[in-house]
């Protein structure tokens, strides 16, 4: 899958989600860890896990699994 393949489906995801305040920001030439990075807000501890999960799922099915994820189980904040 391309990059801008899985940017479009995180998008669509947190779209899906209704995510709110979503941005993406292009990182490329600033770190080698990624080339974008979106930042979305939820309406609650258990919105925020439920999208973070539903992106973690959506691209392992894509063929693209999560190399990590850090504080979705409390759900106040949630990094994939």
């Amino acid at each position: 899958m391309q990059i801008e393949q899985l940017k479009q489906l995180v998008l669509d995801t947190l779209a899906d989600m209704k995510a709110r305040d979503v941005t993406v920001m292009d990182v490329r030439g600033k770190t080698a860890v990624t080339d974008f990075m979106v930042v979305a807000c939820g309406t609650s501890d258990r919105h925020v896990k439920a999208i973070a999960e539903t992106v973690a799922f959506r691209a392992k099915e894509a063929g693209e699994p999560a190399l990590g994820s850090e504080g979705v189980s409390q759900g106040e904040w949630a990094l994939v």
